[in-house]
């Protein structure tokens, strides 16, 4: 999933790529491996943090709404710099922008584990998130820039396979730290463990990750600042009524949402005027009247939003409503991470005979799954239920496997090569706005129901709201297979062209 932030359309740009030399670099692929250490570390922090909300509850006396900044406001600062940074990399130098997004990824991550706040650890997770925004970009981009034909198919592959195992093992490491280093204090070391990590990665990118040949000054302009800041505003302001619903009491605070619906505007209007006068926007919007485009963004920020968000839940469920420990907890939402990634690889490959057809297939089964994890919270109550969610979500995490991939592949095959990096660009920061969103929204519903109905309702309403937004994306794909078959009658149907005289 995270390719799609720096497909950056290199096949288009032969200056950058290897072929600008006919031997390849012999340290390509120790390249590789320092990107894709650097790929799993700002991955890992979307999962690993999970298992260590409840820690991070007691050990800094954080509100819940905070809980939710720390997960949303990584997501949402990863989101928004991950355009802006592709562009920087292509003009100032891959290298010099990943070493200075890791470097300042390792110093947030220190940051994170010293809070003694949760004001502190919040700012340093946006921080975070930022950086991580500017790492990602630059792994595809170094990955096209390094390797053609067959090695590059193969190199994209081990970075797909990294973002799965990032994925998966990122509940499970969390819980092995907090379980070694104490439930008071080991939620730091969930942070503290990039630190090495990050220093290795710097070291081994000034010696081995190429300098970019096109490299050369950048305007301010180009990186559109006064876009991202619109959209950022308008992204935090859509959250804020929900994610502050219990600290902020009266319904004043839902007029947020008009401001919300005029930043909004004002981007979209910006984003249009941008592309008018020839200046690259942070979202291209001529990309939006392409069908398949457009549905395809809709259905993954909407998926996103679902299933992002039930780890969240789940975690704070099992643990501070059933008193799991964190790696007890971890290891019951593993299921759904390691689904996903046993799914992934054949959902690839079947995409290119089904189409959007199997996306829906995947969508249907996340519902069912979670919906059968909802019953099996029913059914099974008490400390019983981490065991008997296992295998729905193992089906949820099959269907999981079906979605994100192939919606990709199909939400950027009529793209022209040209806006290609823009295009994938766009996908992944709807991908990490879907997440905020929905972390905000299905946390709202879940702590309100916390302190009147205990946590097994509110467990099984935060679920309805994330099964809500799996089924609205399962919509949106239903309405793009409904249209495309359309379409394909209405070719059939269609009278030949006259006959030139």
């Amino acid at each position: 999933m995270a390719e799609s932030a720096a497909d950056r359309g290199s096949a288009g740009r032969g200056a950058d790529s290897a072929s600008g030399h006919d031997t390849p670099d012999p340290r390509r692929w120790r390249a590789l491996a320092v990107c894709l250490v650097a790929g799993f570390m700002t991955l890992l922090d979307v999962s690993i943090v999970n298992v260590a909300l409840p820690s991070i509850k007691e050990g800094l006396h954080t509100p819940e709404s905070d809980l939710q900044w720390v997960l949303s406001g990584y997501a949402l600062a990863f989101g928004l710099f991950l355009i802006p940074a592709g562009r920087l990399g292509d003009a100032r130098g891959r290298r010099a922008v990943f070493m200075a997004g890791l470097t300042l990824f390792t110093l947030s991550s220190a940051a994170c584990g010293a809070a003694q706040s949760s004001l502190w650890l919040v700012i340093a997770r946006l921080v975070q998130g930022l950086a991580g925004g500017m790492v990602s970009p630059q792994i595809s981009a170094l990955i096209q820039q390094m390797f053609q034909g067959r090695e590059r198919g193969r190199a994209f592959g081990m970075f797909g396979t990294v973002v799965g195992i990032s994925t998966a093992v990122g509940p499970l490491l969390g819980g092995l730290l907090i379980q070694a280093a104490g439930a008071d204090e080991g939620w730091r070391w969930v942070f503290y463990v990039n630190l090495p990590l990050g220093l290795i990665c710097l070291l081994l990118a000034r010696r081995l990750l190429p300098d970019t040949p096109s490299a050369g000054p950048v305007r301010l302009r180009d990186l559109d600042p006064l876009g991202v800041l619109l959209l950022g505003a308008g992204v935090l302001a859509l959250l804020l009524p929900f994610v502050q619903a219990r600290q902020w009491p009266g319904d004043g605070k839902w007029l947020i949402l008009i401001l919300a619906a005029a930043l909004l505007a004002a981007f979209v209007g910006w984003e249009s005027r941008c592309g008018r006068r020839g200046t690259q926007p942070v979202v291209d919007l001529s990309l939006f009247r392409v069908r398949s485009y457009w549905l395809g963004c809709l259905l993954i920020l909407l998926y996103f939003a679902g299933f992002t968000s039930i780890f969240f839940i789940t975690t704070l469920y099992l643990q501070s409503g059933l008193h799991y420990t964190a790696l007890q907890a971890g290891l019951a939402i593993t299921p759904f991470a390691l689904g996903s990634a046993v799914a992934a690889s054949p959902g690839g490959r079947l995409i290119g005979r089904f189409g959007r057809p199997l996306v829906v297939v995947g969508l249907a089964a996340v519902a069912v799954g979670l919906g059968a994890t909802a019953l099996a919270v029913h059914l099974v109550p008490g400390r019983g239920a981490g065991w008997a969610m296992a295998a729905p979500l193992l089906f949820a995490g099959l269907g999981s496997g079906l979605v994100i991939a192939p919606n990709q592949t199909l939400t950027l095959s009529e793209v022209p090569v040209a806006t290609a990096g823009s295009a994938g660009g766009t996908l992944q920061t709807g991908q990490r706005v879907g997440s905020a969103i929905g972390i905000a929204a299905v946390g709202s519903v879940f702590f309100a129901r916390v302190g009147s109905d205990g946590w097994p309702t509110a467990y099984d309403h935060g679920l309805v709201v994330s099964v809500a937004f799996v089924v609205a994306g399962l919509l949106v794909a239903l309405a793009d297979v409904g249209g495309s078959r359309r379409g394909r009658s209405r070719g059939q149907h269609s009278p030949p062209p006259a006959a030139a005289s």
